[in-house]
């Protein structure tokens, strides 16, 4: 056997194996990675996320939380990962669309080195502001912030956070002055939205509702192109007038680049299935998220286009990190 025909044999035996591999996927556990700490919500999301997954896989699906980097410690592993759908990303937009910007990570490009399975839920933000604030919408807030430049602040989770870049993104578009505040977390910028000490912020529908209920504080806006159904009279920020402004945060399953086409498809399937799940659905919405069927191609696009609109808001703004 000349070696032309050995390198031929065994390129046929290795495709062999790689189909037999694919055709019997899954046959053991996989590992989801989730790039926070546990008891957030990203983390609680994804493990209702990963128990139906693994229901429809007929394998368990193992939650492996690797917090860090605002979310990037995890995307860099699953895209440097082995590309046999046994290592997968549950990824919250911010780790893909804005921390690789915000702190000019060079461990890994969102738009190309990874295999988007699927989206799985989106969530709303809404503009809060402390009931103190005299003003009773978007306009009223930005008209206040043209007449007194020293007088509007907003706090965040810290510089660079996505509700620190969806207020710079209100102060773009307005054409306002406000001073940002970053704090250590939202909750205690939420604080000091109740009591007075800063304006205003953006914070998830789901976290804001109590707040908003209990009248500690007011909603002005959400961030969707649509109402949210848990605050019907509450209009959009297009609603409001800023007819650029739309704000979606979403989670989506993320794997290796170069993940073969067999598996690719089998974990699109699943992913369907348990986004047509009733249960599924319901858990979702109680939790203050609404299901999101977009395929790989959808999240993708998302991609490309909300790293295309950060970009040019961290520059716009010259938002810096240490």
């Amino acid at each position: 056997m000349n070696i032309r025909t050995l390198l031929c044999a065994v390129a046929a035996a290795l495709c062999a194996a790689t189909a037999a591999q694919a055709a019997n996927y899954p046959d053991r556990p996989l590992r989801l990675l989730v790039g926070y700490a546990p008891g957030g919500p990203v983390d609680t999301t994804a493990r209702v996320f990963a128990k139906y997954l693994g229901d429809k896989l007929g394998q368990p699906v193992v939650v492996e939380n690797r917090a860090g980097a605002s979310g990037m410690i995890a995307s860099d592993a699953t895209a440097k990962a082995t590309p046999d759908g046994y290592l997968l990303g549950f990824a919250a937009s911010p780790s893909l669309t804005i921390s690789p910007l915000v702190q000019k990570s060079k461990l890994f490009d969102p738009r190309k080195d990874f295999t988007p399975i699927g989206m799985v839920v989106d969530y709303t933000n809404v503009l809060l502001i402390g009931p103190q604030i005299p003003a009773k919408n978007v306009g009223e807030l930005i008209a206040y912030a043209k007449a007194h430049p020293d007088a509007v602040s907003f706090g965040s989770a810290g510089v660079g956070a996505s509700n620190h870049l969806s207020a710079e993104l209100l102060k773009q578009q307005a054409g306002a002055p406000m001073l940002h505040v970053p704090y250590r977390g939202n909750s205690p910028a939420m604080m000091d939205v109740v009591s007075g000490k800063i304006t205003f912020m953006f914070d998830i529908t789901s976290t804001a509702i109590p707040f908003i209920k209990s009248g500690k504080a007011r909603a002005l806006a959400v961030t969707s192109r649509e109402r949210n159904p848990e605050l019907p009279d509450v209009p959009t920020m297009i609603e409001a007038g800023l007819k650029d402004y739309e704000v979606v945060g979403w989670y989506a399953l993320m794997a290796p680049p170069r993940l073969p086409d067999d598996i690719k498809s089998r974990l699109a399937r699943a992913l369907r299935e348990v986004s047509q799940d009733p249960a599924f659905r319901k858990a979702m919405v109680e939790g203050g998220y609404t299901v999101d069927e977009g395929d790989g191609k959808a999240v993708q696009a998302r991609i490309e286009r909300e790293y295309a609109m950060w970009a040019d808001v961290i520059e716009s703004a010259n938002i810096q990190t240490n």
